[in-house]
């Protein structure tokens, strides 16, 4: 009997054994399932770091690639906080690369037009590089005589960024961080500013830009991405079709520095409110274009008290990608590559020829600081400075 029982018990062990196996089995194979789909979701959109290069003083400069499901593929280094590549697909599913840039950090740190860059403190021109804040008068650095330029020489495109990255769902983020010392460039105040890319699923570049002072100070960031939908470098983008939302324009003096007067852009070349070739009125006899070399203006964007909202878009026909971009900005310096003049080199060969990229910079109007009837540029201790632009890609 002793042994009858024993048998039945040794039986029933076994039993519940390979059950309790059979369960923690089925278990793993439930975890395992769930945490595929956690990783489809998240594989959505991806981002990977990997090693750019070195700075002459042998700080190491990272990219971040961020990538999805579409196609569409960012890489951003931390030099400048540079946008080096953007590929997004044509109509016909082909992805090719549609911003300027350069194979090498060396060429990055060499003098260039802001290729792909994080601008600041203060985008675009600065009257004679002054500016007058409660009464204390504040010299910057000139380099683009006789007026202050994008920040300075060491403006935002040529600092180290950190760099935190973050993934979940159907985007992808790269969080870059600087802070401006005190004076730096001639600017008061210590300033920390946060630039986030997110890359979505839908084929649209979230840049936010974020920053809080410990002094009174000006601040005025943007991003200096070369855009040429066509694919192809070689070719000018005189036929890409442009829309900007904008009655009115910024007129310049033959510096560049905005008169104060903002002027109807009816019957002038500078009337983008309908899509219009680039190339449509660019030659046209018309003092300002003579002034800018071509397009290289601020528009001063409607519904302003909208938020963010679509303030432009590009489009090439030939390739059938067309570039919408959202801001809650109040202007957008379109630049038509006046300046480039084919001493740069080229990804793949060439150089970079006149007007093969073109920018869309949105942005504060230039020379702010000085001009009292522009929206204000002043940031101050406890405010926290706050704006987004978004570029989305799509054919049609």
């Amino acid at each position: 009997m002793n042994l009858v029982k024993r048998c039945i018990y040794g039986i029933s062990i076994l039993s519940l054994a390979s059950m309790n196996v059979q369960c923690k089995g089925e278990k793993k194979t439930e975890a395992g399932e769930e945490t595929a789909l956690e990783a489809n979701a998240t594989d959505s959109v991806s981002i990977a770091k990997s090693v750019y290069g070195k700075t002459d003083k042998g700080v190491q400069i990272d990219q971040y690639t961020l990538k999805n499901h579409n196609g569409m593929e960012v890489d951003i280094i931390t030099f400048g906080g540079r946008i080096s590549t953007l590929k997004v697909p044509n109509k016909a599913g082909k992805s090719e690369e549609v911003v300027i840039g350069f194979n090498s950090l060396e060429q990055y740190m060499k003098d260039n037009p802001f290729f792909g860059a994080l601008i600041g403190r203060y985008g675009n021109r600065i009257a004679k590089g002054k500016f007058t804040l409660d009464g204390k008068e504040y010299s910057l650095a000139i380099n683009n005589a006789p007026n202050a330029l994008h920040g300075g020489p060491q403006g935002f495109h040529n600092v180290v960024w950190t760099a935190e990255e973050a993934k979940g769902g159907d985007s992808a983020s790269l969080k870059l961080k600087y802070v401006s010392k005190d004076m730096e460039e001639g600017y008061p105040g210590n300033l920390t500013v946060y630039v986030t890319y997110t890359l979505n699923k839908d084929n649209a570049l979230d840049v936010l830009y974020e920053a809080t002072t410990d002094k009174k100070t000006v601040v005025n960031l943007t991003q200096h991405a070369y855009f040429n939908l066509s694919g192809d470098f070689s070719k000018p983008i005189l036929d890409h079709e442009i829309m900007i939302d904008a009655d009115k324009l910024v007129p310049v003096d033959a510096t560049l520095i905005p008169t104060g007067q903002l002027t109807d852009v009816t019957n002038t070349p500078f009337d983008f409110r309908k899509p219009k070739l680039v190339g449509a009125a660019i030659e046209a006899k018309d003092e300002q274009l003579k002034r800018g070399l071509g397009y290289d203006h601020c528009w001063v964007l409607n519904n302003q008290d909208k938020g963010e909202r679509l303030v432009a878009s590009a489009y090439h026909a030939g390739s059938g990608r067309l570039l919408e971009v959202y801001s809650d900005q109040p202007g957008i310096q379109f630049y038509s590559g006046n300046f480039l003049d084919g001493t740069l080199p080229m990804k793949n060969g060439g150089t970079y020829a006149h007007r093969t990229g073109f920018c869309l910079e949105t942005q504060h109007y230039p020379d702010s600081p000085n001009q009292k009837d522009f929206p204000t540029t002043v940031l101050s201790p406890g405010e926290n400075y706050k704006t987004k632009t978004t570029f989305k890609f799509s054919v049609k």
